[in-house]
């Protein structure tokens, strides 16, 4: 930082000491041109020259009255007016007291709005030029009265000038700094989003794995001395759904990685083509599952769009959980996919009787697989709905959206 930049701060800081050095650099000026004789035989010439007592006293006053400009501009501006409107008329030779004038309406120029500066800036300089140029002792047309004129006129669209520099610096700066907090905004909200995605997904495989592995680990543990061979069978199962869990686990996880980490799993995420693979864990586990679908090729659910697909797969493998956990032994299930139009309904029933099925708020500790289910359909923009069925049972009916409102447009134009 430079001398003058540190003087510069120094002053800001202090805008009184500032405001009193301009003060008395203007009373210095006026001294100074009041011993300037303009109408000389030989020209402008310096005459050593005492002014009148009663300028000096008005110089000074004008002068001292700047030391106030910033609190109090327009009271200032009508001091300093009426000084040099007092000095326009008796002073002779004059004295050049508008200089005071002149600070004093760049000031309110600076500090106020545009109409005011207008209205007070016009009356200024129409009440001190006409006054100087009927009661002043100069004629009319003299130099004198026109620089009244035009120095008062230079004064104010200065200060409009600075005024209008500093609302446009001002506006650039909310500007930018709006910008950065809509930037901060959107990128703590995108984490959040991410963060709330890696949980349903984390939960929902979690979910789903452990409790098939508890499952066959119970069936492991009833069979294990009387019938070895199906608690060998059951152990299978359970080497599978963990294998299994540990590959999406890694899949889901690898999202997470840095540009520098390691090369992240390439598997693509599961949905409806892995359908009957899904189902086959359960059946596995002792749950009777039934699967009907629109179209039984998997070639169909891989025209559906990703997020779409990974959204449905997700909701049945939760569902089915659900029902493995609470519906009952002896439970079966039925889950159906249809197309319909430009949606995708996904339902999952069940004719379970076991209790603890109803939809439990989180800060509770449960309700979170069905919570989760409302998130991704949500995020779809689409509709979930679970409750009870007649006669006993759950259901959960979910509708996704497959075909955006301007896709369809497109297709029909």
């Amino acid at each position: 930082m430079s001398t003058f930049q540190r003087a510069r701060r120094r002053l800001r800081a202090h805008p009184f000491a500032l405001d009193a050095a301009l003060a008395a650099g203007v009373l210095v000026c006026m001294v100074a041109g009041s011993l300037v004789e303009p109408h000389g035989p030989d020209g402008v010439t310096w005459a050593l020259r005492t002014p009148d007592a009663l300028s000096l006293v008005l110089m000074v006053l004008g002068a001292t009255a700047l030391v106030l400009r910033r609190r109090a501009p327009l009271a200032v501006l009508a001091f300093t007016g009426g000084v040099s409107l007092v000095e326009s008329v008796t002073g002779d030779p004059r004295a050049p007291l508008s200089m005071c004038v002149v600070v004093a309406l760049y000031t309110v120029a600076s500090t106020t709005d545009r109409p005011t500066t207008w209205r007070v800036g016009l009356l200024t300089m129409t009440v001190l030029t006409g006054a100087a140029m009927i009661a002043g002792p100069l004629p009319w047309y003299a130099q004198e009265n026109l620089g009244i004129l035009a120095w008062t006129g230079i004064g104010a669209t200065a200060g409009d000038a600075v005024r209008s520099r500093r609302a446009f610096v001002q506006a650039i700066r909310e500007r930018a700094e709006r910008a950065e907090r809509t930037r901060e905004e959107e990128a703590r909200r995108r984490v959040a989003e991410e963060r709330l995605r890696i949980a349903r997904d984390l939960h929902d495989v979690v979910a789903h794995h452990i409790a098939l592995v508890n499952v066959q680990a119970g069936v492991a543990a009833h069979v294990m001395d009387k019938r070895p061979d199906q608690a060998k069978e059951a152990l299978a199962h359970v080497r599978e759904a963990s294998r299994s869990a540990l590959g999406e686990l890694r899949a889901t996880v690898g999202l997470l990685r840095q540009s520098g980490d390691p090369e992240a799993p390439t598997e693509p995420a599961p949905g409806l083509d892995r359908l009957d693979d899904l189902a086959g864990t359960f059946r596995n586990a002792g749950l009777h599952v039934l699967v009907a679908r629109e179209d039984q090729r998997p070639e169909h659910a891989s025209a559906l769009p990703a997020a779409v697909d990974l959204a449905a797969y997700r909701i049945i493998q939760e569902a089915l959980t659900n029902v493995q956990k609470h519906a009952g032994a002896v439970a079966k299930a039925e889950v159906s996919v249809v197309r319909v139009g430009p949606h995708l309904e996904v339902t999952v029933l069940d004719d379970g009787t076991g209790a603890g099925r109803q939809e439990a708020p989180a800060g509770d500790g449960g309700g979170h697989g069905l919570l989760g289910m409302r998130e991704r359909v949500t995020a779809l923009r689409g509709t979930l709905t679970t409750g009870p069925r007649y006669g006993g049972g759950f259901r959960v009916h979910a509708i996704l959206p497959v075909e955006t409102r301007t896709s369809a447009a497109q297709d029909g134009s």
